[in-house]
């Protein structure tokens, strides 16, 4: 399975590729994400059984665009009123399928939603619009472990499973979209992630609701346990030990002689959570007892970074 930087000549190859029912991996701009056809039920199955993931968990449909959103979904005045203010970018709307849409049925896992989203990544639209396909595409790993952002953590998950893997770099925002639902009277925030909560409410002019993990959720990134390293996370510790490998943020650390990668000495949430799932990978391999993760403030993207290192944490 090679790496091939994303040129057009690649692109123009990975997007043969989705035609014909393979899968492939390509980068968006919140993680990499492993891709199939999402009118193909074959294809799509193959994305199931290469990430080992549960068929109760639904997919996220990538397309370019409000208007080819609107060929799969019914948008109501409050996904509109999303979609133009975030899209193309780290939003994903669950939707009202409509009826004979062509989507397969495993996408949403049997469903009568669909969750969409229209990336910002140059690299994922130039797929799109190079394939001419909606490209189911959850993050790029074995179901559970922790979220590729970069073409060689992709390699180290998948192997040979993807028909090929397009390499634009590192994602620059490193965690995944924001899915909201826009089902009903109310719309819920049903996974933080990239674009934060406070950005939608002032678009709303209201607070999201807030839907609890399920094991079998109404959106992908609902399951309790998820985005976890081998090695077991202790959270919120001030006062690592003996054969812990630390997770810092900020300025103020605790005296610790043990491995210790910092997600930001500025504080910043952005950084961290760019960096995020890359340093869990990388304390992971440090032979560590624990992974002891200081305090992360949870405003902002720290919502969605403390909710992907609890469901880490979360060994059931």
């Amino acid at each position: 399975m090679p790496i091939l930087p994303a040129t057009p000549e690649a692109i123009r190859q990975a997007a043969q590729a989705l035609a014909r029912g393979d899968i492939v991996a390509f980068p968006t701009e919140t993680v990499y994400g492993l891709g199939a056809n999402a009118l193909d039920a074959r294809a799509v199955a193959k994305v199931f059984a290469a990430k080992e993931r549960p068929r109760f968990n639904p997919l996220i449909v990538h397309v370019p665009d409000l208007a080819a959103a609107e060929l799969y979904a019914v948008i109501t005045d409050t996904a509109r009123l999303l979609a133009e203010a975030f899209w193309p970018g780290p939003l994903s709307l669950v939707l009202q399928k409509r009826p004979a849409c062509g989507i397969a049925d495993l996408v949403s896992a049997g469903l009568d939603t669909i969750a969409l989203r229209a990336p910002a990544h140059p690299v994922a639209q130039a797929l799109l619009a190079e394939v001419k396909l909606p490209i189911a595409a959850p993050s790029a790993n074995r179901s559970g472990r922790v979220s590729p952002t970069t073409a060689a953590h992709v390699q180290a998950e998948l192997g040979e499973l993807p028909a090929m893997i397009l390499d634009g770099g590192p994602c620059p925002l490193g965690i995944e979209s924001t899915v909201v639902s826009v089902i009903g009277l109310e719309p819920g925030l049903l996974r933080p992630g990239a674009l934060p909560r406070e950005a939608i409410e002032l678009v709303l002019g209201r607070p999201l609701a807030r839907a609890k993990a399920n094991h079998r959720g109404a959106s992908p990134g609902q399951l309790a346990i998820h985005y976890a390293p081998a090695t077991p996370l202790r959270l919120n510790v001030t006062r690592p030990e003996a054969g812990d490998a630390l997770l810092a943020f900020g300025p103020d650390t605790p005296d610790f002689d043990g491995p210790t990668r910092n997600l930001s000495r500025q504080g910043d949430l952005n950084e961290a959570a760019a960096k995020l799932f890359a340093t869990l990978r990388e304390l992971d391999q440090m032979g560590a007892t624990a992974i002891a993760v200081m305090p992360i403030p949870a405003h902002g993207l720290g919502e969605a970074i403390n909710d992907r290192l609890q469901r880490a944490a979360n060994r059931g």
